[in-house]
């Protein structure tokens, strides 16, 4: 009877500890592509490497084949080639029963066709220095969107799969985030358009906004679990507002073209402090602040966005930091929280600091970094970035908003376990960080199988699509796994190290972007978005050097000390 209880209780300590070991991904084949099924007994995990000698190389790969997180175990010490098996390559037209290298060669052979021949194709070899020397930006932060929808779908679901969700993202045995962003009262993807002090009309003093709205207090609730389930001690909170409640707008509506009266600007400051306070006293202190969500939208965007906004130039902008919420913010209790500014479009930089600078010389000495969204960064390029942190290095930049779905020639909501649009986020993500920025907060955590739900049907994709029908399972998307291929394995203070390949063609399909990692080992997050494998002769400045061939479109994450 006593081994019955010990091994009952055995178990329920399990259950708990579900993610101690590395679990497999459940693949499903979609219309899209493939995801990775979790369920409230199962998901898929895995262990942080560790290093056990300066002689292991880990290698960490996803692939379009279907790869998902799957590690490889090579040394230094071995001369040959240290080669990332992929999965059977699979397509609505063929099976290919096996991708054959030899003499750097690839042979493709297909089965379910009259006659069985075969594809062959030159594997290119790039080489690749690692200088451990040249250093450029830190990390700080990786995470994702508490919006209010996501909060809706999470307080729908099975506790066992909230704790999944949870994990996916936030322990060290998902994919590590260490970050999470607010809005301050609603956003685009909530139930219904709202702000703190609505009623009554016309109060300078807030006198109606002196306890937190009981949405804001579910996503505390779910934020402790979170932190409880992933065994966070920290969690940087970043808080932006997308609109004052409409009395405080020259529109007097929650969208359109309408920016914030200047009788108010005390006011606006003001409620940003009250909100900070509130957090504050549930023991979720805010991280950061940023000057409100994407300004231009009430400026210029209403003709097209149709959600919360609030419009600012970048002249008004300067005064209201300068002059209100700056001062309000640095002489409070609150005085820690980090402010940045703009948090709109790439297209916007440098120029918007700029034009504040114009307006109030000393206004930029208030923001403690730039907050960026990647909207339309296949237009503008990163050089604007880089001019920014020309005219001001010492300030952080985070990209703070990135999702898919969004444009008039993509698929609105959720295209399934689509690699496509997950090696858009691998590409965007390593062209950011290759260009000074400290971190990444991506768009909602989870979303339904429409791609909402919000207010104004603006269906977008997610990482993590939840079956609302059933409640019983979530889908991992390629999103989610571009994404943890950086924020798993680059922690805070992981430092950028200088990469460079041999490559001169400027359509070359290989992308390399490296750290040097807190206890010293190093961290390279590679992308071959060729269609055939690619050999990487790699060499380190103080490591030496080793032989790498990776799949057809793949990502990988290479570990060594």
């Amino acid at each position: 009877m006593k081994v019955f209880w010990l091994c009952f209780f055995f178990a329920l300590a399990s259950h708990d500890a579900i993610i101690a070991l590395s679990t497999n991904c459940q693949l499903r084949e979609t219309k899209h592509g493939s995801v990775c099924v979790c369920n409230s007994s199962h998901c898929d995990y895995l262990e942080q490497p560790l290093l056990k000698d300066n002689s292991q190389i880990v290698v960490i790969s996803s692939s379009k084949n279907g790869l998902r997180f799957k590690r490889t175990d090579g040394s230094f010490l071995e001369k040959t080639m240290l080669e990332v098996q992929d999965r059977q390559s699979i397509d609505e037209n063929f099976i290919a029963d096996s991708i054959v290298v030899e003499q750097n060669r690839a042979w493709l052979q297909f089965a379910n066709i009259p006659q069985k021949f075969v594809l062959n194709a030159n594997i290119k070899t790039v080489e690749l220095t690692v200088n451990r020397d040249k250093r450029y930006q830190d990390i700080t932060n990786f995470g994702g969107a508490l919006t209010g929808s996501v909060s809706h779908i999470l307080q729908q679901l099975p506790a066992e799969l909230q704790n999944h969700i949870y994990k996916s993202y936030f322990h060290s045995e998902g994919i590590a985030y260490n970050s999470i962003r607010m809005s301050i009262g609603g956003s685009d993807f909530d139930l219904q358009p709202w702000a703190y002090n609505e009623e009554p009309r016309n109060d300078p003093l807030l006198s109606n906004f002196t306890t937190l709205d009981a949405r804001d207090l579910q996503k505390i609730k779910q934020l402790q679990r979170l932190k409880s389930v992933c065994e966070l001690n920290e969690l940087k909170i970043m808080a932006a507002a997308w609109s004052a409640p409409t009395w405080m707008k020259s529109n007097d509506r929650w969208t359109g073209f309408g920016q914030l009266k200047p009788e108010y600007y005390q006011s606006w400051a003001k409620y940003h402090l009250r909100f900070l306070e509130l957090m504050q006293s549930k023991n979720m202190p805010v991280w950061a602040i940023s000057t409100g969500n994407e300004p231009l939208n009430g400026v210029i965007g209403f003709f097209f966005v149709h959600f919360m906004s609030m419009g600012w130039t970048p002249w008004q902008q300067a005064i209201w930091l300068n002059d209100y919420l700056g001062p309000t913010i640095r002489n409070s209790t609150q005085s820690q929280v980090l402010i940045f500014g703009n948090d709109d479009q790439r297209y916007t930089y440098p120029s918007w600091f700029r034009k504040m600078r114009s307006s109030r010389p000393n206004a930029l000495n208030y923001l403690d970094g730039l907050a960026v969204h990647w909207y339309w960064d296949e237009i503008f390029g990163p050089h604007l970035i880089d001019e920014a942190h020309a005219e001001m290095p010492n300030k952080m930049i985070l990209n703070t908003e990135s999702c898919i779905g969004d444009k008039p020639w993509q698929t609105h909501g959720p295209e399934l376990g689509s690699w496509g649009r997950g090696e858009s986020y691998m590409r965007a993500y390593m062209q950011d960080l290759q260009h000074n920025v400290n971190g990444w907060l991506d768009w909602n955590l989870v979303l339904d199988e429409q791609g909402g739900p919000n207010y104004v049907h603006n269906y977008v994709d997610s990482p993590v699509i939840v079956n609302t029908t059933s409640r019983s399972e979530f889908y991992k998307q390629p999103i989610y796994y571009a994404i943890g291929h950086f924020s798993k394995f680059l922690p805070e203070k992981s430092v950028r190290i200088e990469t460079r390949t041999n490559e001169t063609d400027s359509l070359a399909q290989l992308s390399v972007v490296g750290f040097q990692r807190p206890d010293d080992s190093v961290a390279l997050i590679l992308y071959n978005g060729e269609n055939l494998p690619l050999d990487l002769a790699l060499s380190d400045s103080q490591r030496g050097g080793f032989k790498l061939r990776l799949p057809a479109r793949s990502w990988h994450s290479v570990i060594y000390k």
